[in-house]
């Protein structure tokens, strides 16, 4: 069985490394990326069957990020879970607006957070 493949992306290294370490506990291929730009190249090259996204990035936000992604039926089955401190519900509006499938706000709990992504990505 082919293992799912998960793009991390974020700005901070402690998030990135400790969500690779999650992530890669519980049987995941990850990948990561530190800014909106790398995100795009990095999902273009692997094909993720889903992308965690920090909304308050460099060089491309994860909201652009998103609908950059969702504009491409390439991507149009990939699972978006927008992970991000921006907790008001006008911004987790916004997220789901322009295509993530789920809106997290940090802190968060590990294990709330792979619940969300088993949900979202299914058996």
């Amino acid at each position: 069985m082919t293992k799912r493949k998960i793009l991390v992306v974020d700005d901070e290294p402690n998030i990135l490394l400790s969500l690779e370490y999650i992530l890669e506990q519980e049987g995941y291929e990850v990948r990561v990326a530190r800014d909106g730009e790398e995100a795009l190249t990095v999902a273009a090259e692997v094909s993720p069957d889903l992308i965690l996204l920090d909304v308050a990035m460099p060089r491309k936000d994860g909201y652009e990020v998103c609908r950059a992604l969702r504009e491409h039926a390439r991507f149009q089955t990939v699972k978006i879970v927008m992970l991000t401190a921006k907790g008001q519900p006008l911004e987790r509006k916004k997220g789901l607006e322009v295509g993530a499938d789920v809106y997290v706000t940090k802190p968060f709990s590990a294990e709330d957070l792979l619940d969300k992504i088993r949900s979202v990505l299914g058996p």
